[in-house]
């Protein structure tokens, strides 16, 4: 969820009359990329539950505790670097990224059922596109939201760490519901960004920016999608067992 574009775009930029048509030279590549994303990390995550090698690393606290960490920085570098990356870079670690976090959701196929996930991944594939089509179509201004997404994102990360402790089911219960809901508007949220972006003559003009930023909004959307599918498996429920 990239909660800021870069510097090189206008936020303030008026983009409630841009047609599909003005954006799709970079919406096309944002979800071309996005659909790369998920089937690497559907695969990675395949490959790592099928694998009785991987999936002992996967468990490993250790290990778990690495590919998380690398996982952040690459988001963090991706969106702070993304001007002065190549194409070819952001993607590699756009794709890096998306195969460690397979790795790491290769762990769901453990705890949850095949009827769980799909369903859980249908229902997510619905929501997100319902917020996508909020997003692009809207005319209010949803960057005055990004105080609260902010501020609901810091506490949503609070309560999940504390119920790490406690381990409250009640608690599990409603942040899966917080979780759904604000990765929801997110994806709204992030998706006028987008649009704003495809608005700029900067990128319409450069096919690099055009590549580069299409990764950029990958990512966030991505990360959306990830964020409403994994909060409604805990939701669902369903144990493999």
């Amino acid at each position: 969820m990239a909660l800021s574009t870069p510097s090189l775009f206008d936020k303030t930029r008026d983009v409630s009359t841009l047609s599909y048509e003005q954006a799709r030279p970079l919406f096309k590549w944002v979800y071309a990329w996005m659909f790369i994303g998920l089937l690497t990390t559907t695969f990675t995550a395949t490959i790592t539950a099928s694998t009785p090698a991987l999936v002992q690393l996967a468990v490993n606290p250790l290990v778990g505790i690495l590919a998380f960490v690398v996982q952040i920085g690459l988001v963090i570098a991706i969106s702070a670097m993304i001007q002065r990356l190549s194409p070819g870079m952001a993607a590699l670690m756009f794709m890096v990224y998306a195969g460690l976090l397979g790795f790491s959701l290769s762990l769901i196929f453990l705890v949850f059922s095949l009827g769980s996930i799909a369903v859980a991944f249908g229902t997510a594939a619905v929501l997100f596109g319902a917020m996508t089509m909020v997003g692009f179509i809207t005319n209010i201004d949803l960057t005055q939201f990004r105080g609260i997404f902010m501020m609901a994102l810091i506490g949503l990360f609070i309560a999940i760490f504390i119920n790490l402790l406690i381990g409250s089911s009640f608690l599990q219960f409603i942040i899966s519901i917080v979780g759904v809901i604000l990765f929801m508007g997110l994806t709204a949220y992030d998706t006028q960004n987008i649009k704003r972006m495809a608005a700029t003559p900067e990128l319409q003009a450069d096919g690099t920016l055009i590549a580069k930023y299409a990764i950029f909004g990958a990512l966030g959307l991505y990360i959306n999608f990830i964020n409403i599918f994994i909060f409604l498996l805990q939701l669902m429920g369903g144990s493999s067992e």
